[in-house]
């Protein structure tokens, strides 16, 4: 599927397995902080994951595992502070995953359902899928998805951490297998 929308074109890979590059992938972060005054940028890293194409499009999966500890802003203090108990608290859970139960095209774009599993809880949410182009035996994604931190019991210094976050994903996956022939 092609999108008609200036920067929303989803171009669909052959169907397959394509495995999600850690390396050349990665999870931007927007939240409020200071009573909702200020804006926070930071990342988190891409453990692993897959992308399983299928035909129909609306059979195909996500998997995508996060690295709560590699979350980096452009202060350490705040890196600290997200990192421990008194939010992500990434030693006692080391890992954001992703694993989609349903895709339905939605006009220009493709919609990715499924269940979060973060800090204990697990919560579903829609990951609005904007951008992809297939370039040889690679598959590049652009993905958005909005979380509210309260419902995965992440609830702690409120007022100075915003309840609602933007997760946009910047994924780079290289086909494993196709049905078309060999990547």
């Amino acid at each position: 599927m092609t999108g008609t929308g200036s920067d929303n074109v989803v171009q669909l890979p052959p169907p397959g397995t394509y495995r999600v590059d850690p390396t050349r992938s990665s999870v931007r972060y927007t939240g409020r902080h200071m009573f909702g005054l200020g804006g926070v940028q930071a990342t988190f890293a891409v453990a692993a994951g897959a992308i399983e194409v299928a035909e129909p499009t609306s059979a195909s999966s996500v998997r995508l595992s996060v690295d709560p500890a590699t979350f980096t802003s452009d202060k350490t203090r705040r890196d600290k502070q997200v990192k421990s108990k008194a939010l992500l608290d990434v030693e006692q859970y080391p890992e954001i995953s992703f694993r989609s139960t349903a895709v339905r095209a939605d006009g220009d774009q493709w919609q990715v359902i499924g269940d979060v599993t973060a800090h204990g809880s697990t919560r579903p949410v829609e990951i609005t899928v904007d951008r992809a182009t297939a370039s040889g035996t690679d598959v590049a994604v652009h993905a958005v998805a909005q979380l509210d931190r309260y419902a995965f019991g992440v609830t702690g210094v409120k007022g100075m951490a915003g309840r609602h976050v933007t997760l946009e994903f910047d994924l780079i996956a290289a086909a494993t297998s196709t049905s078309a022939g060999s990547p």
